[in-house]
């Protein structure tokens, strides 16, 4: 179904579900996005690049003239039902947590008079490529438009960081955020966690066109259950000790607050994996540095290489990846045609990514999808291989 026509579906559904005239319907796209470098290292506030893909969450709605907010979806069951006056707490499992959420965070700082009725599409367990924070914008903008508010990427992305954190209770970053709010097509985003700055950075005439590959693993275990929250506080252990050798214990544990040559000066009083954590936080770093480089040269060769290494960081340094991500990660590295692969998202669950030559682009999607059900047939069944382009960041459509 091509994108006008699942606009027009959700349209037609929201009039239907909620008795609203059809006009009065707008729909807003929130789009996947991908992070090629910087790996795990947003919530340590390092440099991390990212891309919008041309797949994401729909979000139609209306405004009700009222205070009680009414959602359902074309993918996950029932309603949900509640007014501005009365946010419920979360509850794990449920897919309303994310618009609670949403209000919660605007509440902070907007006053809220109207709410909206309205379908979503998209799979908040699109693991691995930020559905959750893309949902989590596309509620923010719609109930910021319904209510008149005028309100900049950079306070969304901090809104949609405070649904995760404080709502969800997922100690992340803000890269899923800003890459779904400022990306665009055709360019690599590059942003600063601890600044929020953002550059766009556009593929340059000389770098030879690629396709994105999103190979799907079939795991489907939610981000919130596994040890993400551990792997955070074990880079926090390792920041604390090497502030505490430059005598700079008042600063907040966070590894980019220790400089690169502080880390290799004492790095050495470092065991186990907070060790291991900030060994990837300084590798990745430099990774990402050179990769901005390498497309800035148009080295499409030289970037799939530092997205390969950043992958295999991920799964020696930072200790992430289940078994089948990690094959998965392995058969798209030795697939004719791939620049780079690496996992995408917390690599607990989800899918790998890969940067493609377009000619081989279809015959390597055949070879990932018959290698890994080889392997894991019992994943495979629910595991496609899509071919994806870079998009723009949040719209209303």
């Amino acid at each position: 179904m091509s994108l006008n026509e699942s606009v027009d579906r959700l349209k037609e559904e929201v009039a239907r579900r909620y008795g609203v005239a059809r006009s009065e319907v707008r729909v807003i796209l929130a789009p996947y996005r991908i992070c090629p470098l910087g790996a795990h290292i947003d919530h340590q506030l390092g440099l991390v690049s990212a891309m919008a893909l041309d797949r994401g969450v729909l979000l139609a709605y209306a405004p009700t003239g009222s205070r009680q907010v009414r959602l359902s979806s074309l993918v996950f069951p029932g309603e949900v039902v509640f007014t501005l006056d009365d946010v419920p707490e979360k509850r794990n499992g449920e897919w309303g947590n994310y618009v609670h959420g949403a209000v919660r965070a605007l509440q902070q700082n907007h006053r809220l008079d109207t709410a909206i009725v309205g379908v979503t599409a998209g799979k908040l367990g699109e693991g691995g490529l930020g559905s959750s924070a893309a949902i989590g914008v596309a509620y923010l903008r719609a109930l910021e438009d319904v209510n008149g508010l005028c309100v900049s990427d950079a306070e969304n992305i901090a809104l949609a960081q405070f649904i995760e954190n404080n709502y969800l209770g997922l100690n992340n970053g803000i890269l899923d955020q800003s890459a779904i709010l400022l990306s665009r097509r055709h360019h690599l985003t590059l942003i600063d966690c601890a600044t929020v700055h953002h550059e766009l950075i556009p593929r340059p005439d000389s770098m030879p066109p690629f396709v994105v590959m999103v190979a799907f693993s079939g795991l489907l275990q939610a981000l919130v259950g596994t040890d993400y929250n551990r792997r955070v506080a074990e880079c926090a252990e390792a920041a604390k000790i090497l502030l505490a050798a430059v005598g700079r214990e008042e600063e907040k544990p966070l590894l980019r607050n220790v400089r690169a040559e502080e880390y290799a000066a004492h790095g050495h009083r470092l065991s186990g994996a907070p060790a291991r954590r900030a060994a990837h936080f300084f590798s990745e770093m430099e990774r990402v540095q050179c990769g901005v480089a390498a497309w800035k040269d148009g080295d499409l060769k030289r970037v799939g290489q530092l997205v390969t290494a950043s992958g295999q960081s991920s799964i020696r340094n930072y200790e992430c990846g289940a078994p089948p991500l990690i094959d998965l990660c392995r058969i798209l590295i030795n697939t004719d045609g791939v620049y780079g692969a690496r996992f995408s998202g917390a690599g607990f669950r989800g899918c790998c990514v890969a940067l493609v030559e377009p000619e081989a682009a279809s015959e390597a999607a055949a070879t990932v999808r018959h290698a890994y059900a080889r392997q894991y047939p019992d994943l495979a069944k629910d595991a496609p291989v899509l071919l994806c382009h870079s998009d723009n960041g949040a719209r209303l459509l």
